[in-house]
């Protein structure tokens, strides 16, 4: 693992507050956070409208199209089959196109948007999965958007659903499963402080130094 780059891919449960530990890892690490980010970046360098990725945004797709773009995307493509791809398929070689850039660029963390296959070629990447209680999550969805606890669940299963699909579709590993990822973590049992924490600790275990420097 390269110690003067290193990429930072959190995977994250609805309601277990993956992005808070992900902008509170960057800004310990003095680095850039890539969320929602990824997809301004695709959209603006794909040319195509931001709206589209809001849109299928870590939504699950069909097995036929899955298998178009992974035909696609392995064996690589011309500017004329580019135009005549599906919106879903362009919308997705953009996303992954914008992730491999952005981890050239230098260090950061990257949330969901399966940027941990994205980048599985890579050898300074850690992927982190983010998990909790389903009670902490309802508790917190609930409080954060003013909502009743059955509401809250119910939000909570459509959202993990969404993201299980999209990452076993596009991806040759199961979301959530422990073995796909390098670290998994409770945040129901840590909080956000204690899971940075832990990650910075993990980081400096693998990378043998004394202190994280990304």
């Amino acid at each position: 693992m390269s110690e003067n780059k290193t990429i930072i891919t959190i995977g994250r449960q609805y309601g277990s507050g993956g992005h808070d530990i992900g902008e509170a890892l960057a800004k310990e690490l003095g680095v850039k956070l890539y969320d929602k980010e990824m997809l301004k970046r695709a959209a603006k360098e794909s040319g195509l409208c931001e709206e589209l990725f809001e849109t299928h945004d870590e939504k699950p797709t069909n097995s036929f199209l899955y298998s178009l773009v992974m035909d696609t995307y392995s064996l690589g493509y011309s500017s004329g089959t580019y135009a005549d791809m599906p919106i879903n398929h362009k919308v997705f070689l953009a996303q992954f196109d914008a992730i491999k850039k952005i981890a050239e660029e230098g260090s950061c963390v990257m949330v969901g948007r399966c940027a941990d296959y994205a980048l599985e070629e890579y050898d300074n990447v850690i992927n982190i999965f983010i998990y909790a209680d389903l009670d902490k999550r309802i508790r917190r969805i609930a409080r954060m958007y003013d909502m009743t606890d059955a509401k809250a669940k119910d939000v909570i299963t459509k959202a993990d659903k969404k993201r299980a699909s999209y990452y076993n579709y596009y991806t040759n590993k199961e979301w959530g499963d422990a073995t796909s990822y390098d670290l998994c973590l409770n945040s129901a049992k840590l909080g956000i402080e204690g899971s940075v924490k832990a990650i910075l600790d993990y980081i400096k275990l693998r990378q043998g130094i004394d202190n994280p420097k990304l």
